[in-house]
């Protein structure tokens, strides 16, 4: 899923940074934040772990969140999540 030109335009309300952070911190750190923030807002997740895409993608599936966009520059990842307004619960 590449950014689409309205969803690089969003400014997230929050980031979380985990480059250079190995599984499972990004996903647990992900986690954390998501558990802090309203629903609809956006979360911009930073990471380097080459694991951390899928890991991503089944924390939302599991939590309810919309996973927006993904997109890859030289060793970032950069994915974007809208924080839903039913979130589960879920490990961190």
């Amino acid at each position: 899923m590449e950014f689409e030109p309205t969803t690089r335009s969003c400014e997230p309300d929050r980031q979380v940074d985990a480059r250079g952070q190995l599984c499972p911190m990004p996903a647990t750190l992900t986690s954390r934040m998501l558990k802090r923030m309203q629903p609809g807002q956006l979360l911009e997740v930073l990471a380097t772990d080459p694991l951390a895409e899928m890991d991503l993608a089944v924390l939302c599936e599991m939590l309810g969140h919309e996973l927006l966009a993904t997109e890859r520059s030289d060793e970032t990842l950069r994915i974007l999540i809208r924080v839903s307004a039913g979130q589960r619960s879920g490990a961190d």
